[in-house]
Parts: structure tokens; sequence; C-alpha cells
């Protein structure tokens, strides 16, 4: 679906030649001389990588429509993740690499926003944080009470984390999904 740059909207999905991207920030300029134009920041859904872009005023570009379905993630089939519709109820497989970082966070019954474009999984919105169990982590030491001290312990999705020496295997913690830090126990 084309339509003009006049119209742009940050959040927007593009269908650009170079791939999928969304608009980042957008600023319109109207220089004294010569014609307007539109700059843009623009980010590859895919990649994740930021460029910038500038257009002609009114020059058309295409708009992709991006299907925002709710999941729920059932299990693992082999390597990949099968995950249910809510609505539907339909299921569907994923390969791991379609979906980003988020097979760091997602445990069997979770929930997930899967972002689709002509039926390809081209982003996964999870929630702002997960609680995840500690599956192998060192023994804190009694009199180890340096503040701020971190030690690696490996989450049930694999994931390793740095957390305070006082979390032990076993525990269940909050990690933020956007940093991948630990936040607190759960």
């Amino acid at each position: 679906m084309a339509f003009s740059t006049n119209d742009l909207k940050n959040g927007m999905s593009l269908n650009l030649p170079e791939g999928l991207f969304s608009v980042v920030e957008f600023q319109h300029v109207k220089p004294g001389k010569g014609g307007a134009f539109v700059r843009t920041k623009l980010k590859n859904l895919r990649s994740g990588a930021v460029i910038e872009r500038t257009y002609r005023a009114d020059e058309k570009l295409d708009q992709a429509i991006i299907d925002k379905r709710d999941m729920q993630f059932l299990y693992r089939d082999g390597s990949d993740y099968v995950f249910m519709d809510t609505s539907t109820y339909e299921q569907m497989q994923a390969p791991p690499d379609t979906l980003g970082s988020a097979p760091d966070y997602l445990k069997e019954g979770d929930e997930a926003n899967l972002q689709m474009y002509n039926g390809e999984i081209v982003g996964v919105d999870l929630p702002a944080s997960v609680e995840l169990a500690v599956t192998e982590t060192e023994p804190g030491v009694q009199g180890d009470r340096v503040s701020g001290a971190r030690k690696p312990a490996t989450l049930q999705t694999g994931l390793v984390v740095q957390v305070p020496l006082f979390i032990n295997p076993g525990d269940t913690i909050k990690v933020d999904t956007r940093t991948g830090e630990y936040l607190t126990r759960a």
C-alpha cells in the first residue's frame, strides 16, 4: 500500500527495497531555498539496525501492514517453538532464528505478541519482565558481603545472567526482557 512521506507516523512499518523498517522518528524540513524534505530514522525489524534516510516531501513509500497476534508458547518440538493463537487456538511452529532473543525468556505457557508479515515472523513483543527459575549457580560464600557483588546464574531457558550472591539454585527471579538484567527475587 503506497502512501506519501507527508503522512509518516512514528511506529509505522515500511516495506523498503532494503527490507522491513519501522519509523523511529521523522522530521519535516522546509529549507529557505529548494524543495521540502523529510528526514527519517528507521529501524530494521529483522536485525534491529537503525538507519537514517532522507526523502523528498510527498515521495511515495510502501507501507507494510504488520499483523500482531497474541500467542501462547506451548512447547518445543525439536529446535522449533510451538505457539498457539489465543483467539483462534491455531498452532504454529517457529524456528528459533525467527524469534530474536525471545527464546531466552520464554517458558511453557508464557504469552508473547508475534508480529507477522506475509505469514513470516518479523518481531516478538515480550512482557517487560519475566519470572524464571535459577537452575545453576555457585553457592554464596558465608561472610562474602561485598556490596553489589554478582555471580553468574543459569536460568531454566539456558540464559545466563549476573545475580546477587544470595541467589541460590531453585530460586525464581525476575529478569528485564529488554536488557537481560536481574531485577529482583520473585
